[in-house]
This record gives C-alpha cells, sequence and structure tokens, in this order.
C-alpha cells in the first residue's frame, strides 16, 4: 500500500476521533443499570457565590458531575473496568452525598460561619441526577482582637517589623481558618529566611475564642521556644564543600580537595569541571545567616546549567564549636557527558504526503565551564501524488536540508566585565552557525549561511531579554531557467528578485518578553513577546565611506556583493485565562511589519511573513495563504505551469494573526499520558505594504479591504501530554477563504456538503487552479501551537 494511502486512512481515523470528542454529549446514561443515576449537577444555595462555587469543590470526586467528552472516552475504550481511559460514570451514591455535605458544612463554618447547617436534597430524572445542598449560615463571625504571645523578643521584633506585609488576620475581618494556616506558614518563611535553621511549623499555633457574644472571636498567635531553651538560634553560613561525583554516582578515584577561597572547598571525582562554573551560582556566602530562599536559589541555578541530574538540596552541619555557623556540603551527579536524539514527523494532505527526520547532538561541558554544544541535522521531503505534478518532479515536491551548530556558554561573555547575572535565571552565550539548503524541482534551489552571536537572560523572574548584536547572513538562490521565463512572462518580477538573488547583510536583533514562566500554569495573566531586527545600517555606512560601486540594480555593495537594509518588528499579546482545573482559554494577537528601506526596496527571502502551518493559520498548508486576496490561479496558463508553481512561497510585508483556543483535559490516563482537547478558531493573513496589480492583485494592506482579504479557519485538536513534552494534533476547516470573492468566502458555509465528497465547487476549483480544493488540514507538532 502506497504512503499516501497510509495517510488517507489515518486521517479518517483521526478524524474519527475529533468527531467523537464534538458531538460526546449524547448516551451519557446508556450503560447504567435500571436502579442507576448518573450525578450531572450540582447546585449549593443559601449563600453568597464567593463561598458557594468553591463548596462544590468539597463534594467527593466520585459524585463530581463528568466531563461529557471524557465519559464517552470511557464508554470507548474502556471494558469492564480493566482499562482506565477516560471517566468512569460519576454514579449516584447516597453514602458519598452525605459525606460531601458533612465537607461543605465544614468548610462553610471554616470561614467564619461557624454554627452553619448544611441539608442535602437528590432529584432524578430521567436517570441523572441533580445533588443540592442547602446552607443555613447563621451568624457570620469577625475577629475582635489579633494578638500574639512570642515566648523569644528577637522573633517577636522581627514579626512586629514584618507583620504588616504578613498577616491576613486583621480585626474586624471575617475570621476564617485560611488565614490561620496562611500566617503560620508566612511566619515560618520568615523564620527560615532569617536564619533560624532549626525552626519547624510545629513551634506556631493559634489560641481562638469563640465563647464572645454578638459573632465576634478573639484569635493569639502563640510561638513557642524549643523545649528546655530561652531562645531559637540564629545560625550563619560557614564553609561550603562541593563535591562532584563521576556520572555514574560513583566516588571511585582520587580526586585533590581544592581549597578556593575562605569559604569553598571543590571536590572532583569527574575531573571534567572548572570550579568557577559551580560557584558562581551558589548564592549562600560565608558570614550571611542562613536563609531558604537563597538555598533554593541555590538548587534551582545549579540544575539549570543542564550538566547535572536532579540536583538535590545542600546538606547542613553545626559547627562543633558555639558560634552557631553551618558547614554546607553540596553534592553533584554529572549528566552523561554526550547525547544523541532523533526526531522524526509524518506529514499528509489531500494526496500530499512527507516526511522530517531529526537528530540532535548533544556534548556538555564541552570546556569544563558547562558548556554545551548542540550539532543538529534535519531533512525533510514533500512528494505531491497529483499527476500535473509528477510529469515535471517524479512526484517529489521539495527537498529541504538544515545543518548546524550551537555553543552555549552559561553566562555573558563580553569585554566589559558584565556581573554574573544568575538570580533570575541562568544568563546565556549563544555561538551559533548554522546552513541550509532548500530545493524544489523545477523551481529554484536556495541555500543560506547564518552566524551570530546572542545574549539571553533575566531580569527577573517574569521578564526575559534576548539581544542579538552580531547576525550575519549570506542567502543566494538559482531559479530554473524555465521557472523564470514563466514568471517573467507573468510579471511575476518580486518573486524571481525575492528567490533568485544573491545578498547578504548583518543586523542586530533584540526580544523581550514578559510573564514567559507563568506559560505552563493555568492561571490569569498576561503574555507579551516583542521583538525588533534591524539590518544593513553598518554595511550602508561602511559602503558610502568606502565609496563603494553600485550594482546593475542600484544598490550598493560590499566586497562586491549587494546588501539588504531593512526594519522588522513583531509581537506576540496573549491573554489567559483559567476556567478552573485544567480548563482554560487563550486570546493571541500576533502583528507583524517589515519595511525595506535605503539599499533594498524589498526584504529579502528569510525576513518575509508568512502563515498557515501549524502555529498559526491551521486550516492552510505552510505558506499557502495570501497575501490579502491574491488568487493564484490567475496566473496559470497552463497544468505544467500549475504544477510548478503549485508551492510557490506566498509572503508579505505586514502580518495580523488572531486565535483563540478554549484547552480543556479529556483524560488523565490515556494509555500512560494525560489527554487533552482543544477547539480552536485562527483568524488573519499576510498582506503587502505595496499595490502590487501585476504580482499580488488584491495583496495591499488597506483598512478598507481589510475585512474581505482576513481569512478564517476554525477546528479542534488533542493532545497527548507526557509531561516533558507533549504530542500534538489538529484538524483545521477553512471557514473563510479569501482568494475567492463575496459570499463564496464562506466556504465551509455555502459548500458544507462538499467537506468530503466532490461537487460543482470543488469540480470548479480544480479546473482552474489543477489541485484539489481541501476543507481540511491536519497538523502535526511538538508542543504547544503557542
Amino acid at each position: 500500500m502506497k504512503p499516501y494511502v497510509y495517510a488517507k486512512l489515518y486521517s479518517f481515523t483521526i478524524l474519527s476521533i475529533l468527531s467523537l470528542i464534538m458531538v460526546s454529549g449524547c448516551s451519557l446514561t446508556r450503560r447504567l443499570k435500571d436502579n442507576q443515576a448518573l450525578v450531572r449537577k450540582i447546585t449549593v444555595k443559601g449563600i453568597s457565590e464567593e463561598f458557594a462555587e468553591p463548596a462544590k469543590n468539597y463534594v467527593d470526586k466520585q459524585q463530581q458531575p463528568n466531563s461529557a467528552v471524557n465519559l464517552q472516552f470511557y464508554y470507548l475504550f474502556s471494558r469492564n473496568g480493566k482499562k482506565a481511559i477516560g471517566e468512569p460514570p460519576s454514579i449516584l451514591d447516597s453514602d458519598l452525598v452525605e459525606f460531601s455535605r458533612l465537607q461543605i458544612q465544614k468548610f462553610i463554618q471554616n470561614k467564619g460561619f461557624l454554627n452553619a447547617k448544611v441539608a442535602d436534597e437528590i432529584k432524578v430524572k430521567n436517570k441523572k441526577a441533580e445533588l443540592i445542598f442547602t446552607v443555613t449560615p447563621g451568624t457570620m463571625f469577625k475577629v475582635r482582637k489579633y494578638r500574639d504571645s512570642i515566648a523569644d523578643p528577637k522573633l517577636a521584633n522581627l514579626y512586629h517589623s514584618n507583620k504588616n506585609l504578613l498577616t491576613h488576620i486583621k480585626a474586624t475581618r471575617r475570621y476564617d481558618e485560611d488565614s490561620l494556616a496562611y500566617d503560620r506558614e508566612q511566619f515560618y518563611l520568615l523564620m527560615k529566611r532569617n536564619g533560624y535553621f532549626d525552626f519547624y511549623r510545629q513551634y506556631v499555633s493559634f489560641s481562638v475564642d469563640t465563647a464572645l457574644a454578638k459573632g465576634l472571636v478573639d484569635v493569639q498567635l502563640v510561638v513557642d521556644n524549643p523545649a528546655n531553651k530561652k531562645e531559637h538560634i540564629q545560625y550563619k553560613i560557614n564553609n561550603t564543600l562541593i563535591a562532584v561525583a563521576r556520572s555514574t554516582g560513583r566516588e571511585r578515584g582520587k580526586a585533590d580537595t581544592l581549597h578556593l577561597d575562605s569559604q569553598f572547598r571543590f571536590v572532583d571525582f569527574s575531573g571534567k569541571f572548572k570550579p568557577k562554573t559551580i560557584t558562581n551560582y551558589i548564592f549562600q556566602k560565608k558570614g550571611q545567616i542562613y536563609n531558604i530562599d537563597n538555598q533554593t536559589l541555590t538548587t534551582t541555578r545549579l540544575s539549570e546549567l543542564n550538566v547535572f541530574r536532579n540536583v538535590p538540596s545542600p546538606t547542613y552541619e553545626k559547627t562543633p564549636d558555639s558560634t552557631n555557623r553551618l558547614n554546607t556540603q553540596i553534592e553533584l551527579i554529572p549528566l552523561k557527558k554526550m547525547s544523541n536524539r532523533v526526531e522524526g514527523e509524518f506529514i499528509f494532505n489531500n494526496g500530499r504526503y512527507g516526511f522530517n527526520l531529526a537528530n540532535t547532538y548533544t556534548n556538555r561541558n564541552v570546556f569544563g565551564g558547562a558548556e554545551i554544544l548542540q550539532v543538529k541535522f534535519n531533512y525533510s521531503i514533500l512528494y505531491d501524488n497529483a499527476q500535473e505534478q509528477a510529469a515535471i518532479s517524479n512526484g517529489i515536491q521539495n527537498q529541504d536540508f538544515r545543518v548546524g551548530a550551537n555553543l552555549i556558554y552559561p553566562g555573558i561573555i563580553s569585554p566589559f566585565g558584565i556581573p554574573t547575572l544568575g538570580r533570575y535565571g541562568i544568563p546565556h552565550t549563544t555561538f551559533a552557525s548554522n546552513y541550509s539548503y532548500f530545493y524544489q524541482e523545477g523551481l529554484v534551489a536556495r541555500k543560506s549561511i547564518i552566524n551570530s552571536i546572542t545574549y539571553d537572560w533575566a531580569e527577573n523572574n517574569r521578564r526575559l531579554h534576548s539581544f542579538t548584536p552580531i547576525n550575519i547572513e549570506f542567502s543566494s538562490g538559482k531559479i530554473n531557467p524555465q521557472a523564470q521565463q514563466d514568471l517573467l512572462a507573468q510579471n511575476r518580477y518580486s518573486y524571481i528578485y525575492l528567490i533568485g538573488r544573491t545578498i547578504f547583510t548583518a543586523g542586530s536583533q533584540y526580544t523581550y518578553s514578559r510573564n514567559y514562566s507563568l506559560l505552563t500554569s493555568y492561571q490569569n495573566f498576561v503574555f507579551f513577546r516583542g521583538s525588533v531586527d534591524v539590518g544593513g545600517n553598518t554595511l550602508a555606512l561602511v559602503s558610502r565611506l568606502t565609496g563603494a560601486k553600485k550594482d546593475s540594480l542600484g544598490q550598493r555593495t560590499i566586497l562586491g556583493q549587494a546588501f539588504s537594509q531593512y526594519m522588522k518588528g513583531e509581537a506576540d499579546l496573549r491573554f489567559y485565562k483559567s476556567l478552573g482545573g485544567e480548563k482554560q482559554f487563550i486570546l493571541r494577537v500576533n502583528p507583524g511589519i517589515g519595511v525595506p528601506y535605503g539599499n533594498s526596496n524589498q526584504l529579502v527571502f528569510e525576513k518575509n511573513f508568512y502563515v498557515g502551518g501549524a502555529n498559526d493559520m491551521r486550516a492552510w498548508l505552510p505558506r499557502t495563504l495570501g497575501p490579502g486576496s491574491f488568487n493564484r490561479a490567475t496566473f496559470y496558463a497552463d497544468n505544467t505551469q500549475r504544477a510548478r508553481f503549485k508551492y510557490l512561497d506566498q509572503f508579505g510585508e505586514i502580518k495580523i494573526v488572531i486565535n483563540t483556543e478554549y484547552r480543556y483535559k479529556i483524560a488523565d490516563d490515556f494509555f500512560g499520558s494525560k489527554l487533552k482537547g482543544a477547539v480552536f478558531s485562527d483568524i488573519g493573513n499576510v498582506w503587502r505594504l505595496k499595490d502590487q496589480p501585476l504580482e499580488n492583485p488584491g495583496g495591499q494592506f488597506t483598512l478598507a479591504t481589510l475585512p474581505k482579504t482576513t481569512a478564517i479557519g476554525v477546528g479542534t485538536g488533542i493532545r497527548l501530554d507526557l509531561g516533558f513534552f507533549v504530542f500534538r494534533l489538529d484538524a483545521g476547516l477553512k471557514f473563510k477563504d479569501p482568494q475567492f470573492s463575496g459570499s463564496n468566502q464562506w466556504v465551509l458555509v455555502n459548500h458544507l456538503g462538499e467537506l468530503f465528497y466532490s461537487g460543482p465547487f470543488k469540480n470548479d476549483y480544480y479546473q482552474n487552479n489543477g489541485e484539489k480544493y481541501s476543507f481540511m488540514q491536519l497538523n502535526f507538532g511538538i508542543g504547544m501551537p503557542f
């Protein structure tokens, strides 16, 4: 069986699963016995929403309403309880309802309604049950007085100086036992941050007097001293021993202990590490008071070097004298020096299929300073089974070969003596060199070389900076003579200039990210990433000062080669909204613009914007959408030309993409992984800066034509979350396609009957374009789309 036949069968299977997700609301009670009912709704009455909604979380897990999708997966894959895929049905159990009532009552009482009572009621209709819990809250108790009794005066003074920043318990506020737990934890952390190494939570307790009239309570914080001692002891950091074992974890052989300074001693059984590599990221300094935050920071940063296995917390030993000092020992086990990772992907759509093979070789601690050398290889090939394509390329549409090397150094390498910036993350200097070769049969062969130096550092735990002061790019292309002749006949000069020229540029890039550390959380937050890319200005200055000659197109040159001058900016703004549990809604706005100037009247190939594919407009193949309402079928003279230019990249200097995505959990255990789902919509396109009536009619960006030149796609997807990475499959459907005009743009509405079958619309499209119209695009990827 041919690969594209397998692709069709696989597509049908995936579509069936996705369809199941979308229609999962039916027959939820079909496997229940006559005397059983499915819990479908929980209602909490008699108290405000502030308490009613969280109270529902105290209903027993087995009585929580099922997700319709999770339940359908359970019915589909589980037989006789032998498999735990999806969620088993939440069958009504009166004993668990009573247990839930007591839990809700306790929760309400802990929130200050000390005399609250909760009654339960069960309503069943058509085997579907609603649980109703009615709260009689009684009087809401408030704090009358809040005082403390701290046996150690030093602890008392420390607490009083930080009290306003720590406590949630205040006079006149509602009494809340969660506030007591919060204050206890904050007191514990305050002590551990101020040298009290031996301080435990058990020393902190609360005395609560509820025997007052009119709904008032008195709260007293009580902090005891250690048994048989008059005070708590404050400790300072003394000497630190750093022990590096072999990668096997064994300390075999001889290794000298180096006395680095008055604090650090270093012993390395692996013989591979420079001491400064590790001491740079130890934030516990001799003479400073013990601080648990510095301990955590040290462990985190050593882990982020990515050359050690899970870094354990340091161990401490009290000095035998009476100076109250702590000797620290940090034990590290290196990762294997070399590793290799092979990845592969299979892509398919409407008779097109191919594969992508990637290999990453990693060499850790290359020079003893935790440097990481990565050599990456990538090869991809795409086949097209269409007869016209096979006539000119034997079915091979394109091939792409890439190889590159990155040397990543932990720290900022600079002649200016920049200090270590490791408190909020390991800074990195990356030296990169990459070569790529792209070949499309019957059209073009392109090669490019990019060399760069990049600095990455964290300003704080939410702000990340990336600066590339040096980015040198060289690219050249050779167009097939027949393709060039056809492009000239179609007045498509920009394409010739774009893919067939030899040019280089030197520029700088800067990227700023905010809230990057929250991307894997389910909090409510706003993420922003903005980048600026400027190139050619230094070359332009050098060219003018040296009086370099211009080429035949009137462009200045350096060493006989024309160079590009441009400015490019892009923003990625996202709004994350938690909907409870592992449900989340994301709105993403992703605009960009590139402007050639000075020595250029057009952006180079690599600097243009392209849309389509797995990460933006998912209903379209990569680089096949736009610009604007441009329809390339208007340029085709015959089927041979259609086949030759079928995959010509469609580009623009302006990009606007808006994505919305609802993410939810389907099953906690789906063949060893967590199964998640998504429903999404993608809106956007690319446009040309200037009107190109001969080359890209309808491709210019204007506010007046923005609505009709914008594409819309909708779809759904599944994600297999393995913890360390995510496999993702999205099915995108074209909803509005701007290459058509008028009401015909709304392809999914007007031609829904041809979603899986051919009809007048698809037949007409085939006559004009030489290929079948595909409503659906399947995208397989690793990681989330954004």
